[in-house]
């Protein structure tokens, strides 16, 4: 949040700025989209107005740099502008906004209403999809080991900006995202980031945005992110190479990316059932392809199916460093936002 002595703005913005705010509707679906990241559908059911006019409300605060409009699919998703002059403003006046107003406490029931929908839908697939990922998770290390190293491998300390390539159903960023000040998930599928916001709302993270995107043309910026996460991703990929040269190209200098997946195996079932494109690995593979990159490997560890009957994959980490020091010299603009 920026605060009141630090905020500056030009006059140009500031009045389209305020002038695009000036009326009940938009300063509603401020202190809405302060909140979480909304459809048109989900503004309708909110403000209990006809979709048109949440339409035109939403047109017109996007106009003036407030509110971000971005596209998933057939959907369209908003949010506060996250960067810029007017962003800064949209988030300031919400802040202002007395959250005990009877019309602003009564939009807030019912979108913990709409988070409650999404929370709902988010268990039914993971109910649904229980059997087949419990499936594989049979075949390797428990799920908390491999978590856990993966933990250790990054450390504790604090990051700017944290990258899930693949997000899924968003458990890296339930695991990473308190490290960041802001977390990026990216998945091509609609379906998944339905699931991941669901699973947002359910842990309360409010510092994480989910996009729609190609792996391969990451909707991020350039020397914009500080961990980079790719956790059970490249074996479903036709070009892995091109997928690590993508998120090295979005690391920051010194910035770190995470591999996480499976060692080379013979379980053909997983390419049959579960559309794996590669059977596993190898150390000397994901390490030349790093390379190829442009990063530097500076950990590789695997961790060995345990005891368990019919635990078979080997788990393999690796941790890359971007080579580049902070004092190499990148566009101002790759600090905004990821």
């Amino acid at each position: 949040m920026v605060a009141p002595h630090s905020l500056k703005l030009r006059m140009e913005p500031a009045l389209a700025a305020l002038n695009a705010a000036a009326e009940e509707t938009r300063l509603r679906l401020l202190a809405l989209l302060a909140q979480s990241e909304l459809t048109v559908s989900e503004v309708v059911a909110i403000l209990g107005q006809s979709q048109p006019r949440v339409s035109r409300h939403l047109r017109l605060l996007v106009e003036a740099g407030l509110v971000e409009r971005r596209r998933e699919g057939a959907w369209a998703f908003f949010r506060l502008a996250p960067a810029g002059e007017a962003g800064a403003m949209a988030r300031q006046l919400a802040d202002w906004l007395d959250a005990a107003d009877p019309v602003l406490a009564e939009d807030q029931a019912r979108l913990t209403e709409v988070r409650q929908t999404r929370a709902d839908n988010a268990a039914r697939y993971f109910a649904a999809h229980a059997a087949e990922w419990d499936d594989i998770r049979s075949l390797h290390a428990p799920e908390a080991l491999v978590e856990a190293a993966m933990r250790e491998a990054v450390g504790d300390r604090p990051v700017r900006s944290v990258l899930d390539l693949g997000a899924g159903a968003g458990r890296m960023l339930e695991l990473f995202a308190p490290l960041a000040q802001q977390a990026v998930g990216v998945d091509l599928s609609t379906a998944m980031l339905a699931v991941a916001r669901g699973r947002m709302e359910e842990t309360g993270l409010r510092n994480v945005q989910l996009r729609q995107g190609d792996i391969y043309a990451l909707p991020v910026e350039r020397n914009s992110v500080d961990l980079a996460i790719m956790h059970q991703v490249l074996h479903y990929l036709d070009d892995p190479a091109r997928a690590l040269r993508e998120a090295a190209r979005v690391l920051a200098p010194g910035g770190r990316l995470l591999v996480v997946d499976f060692a080379p195996h013979q379980e053909e079932a997983l390419r049959d059932k579960h559309a794996h494109r590669r059977l596993g690995f190898s150390q000397t593979e994901i390490a030349n392809l790093l390379a190829q990159a442009g990063l530097e490997t500076i950990l590789h560890r695997e961790l060995a199916p345990d005891d368990r009957e019919g635990a078979k994959l080997t788990v393999s980490l690796w941790l890359a460093q971007d080579p580049r020091v902070i004092a190499d010299k990148i566009p101002a603009s790759s600090y905004e936002t990821v």
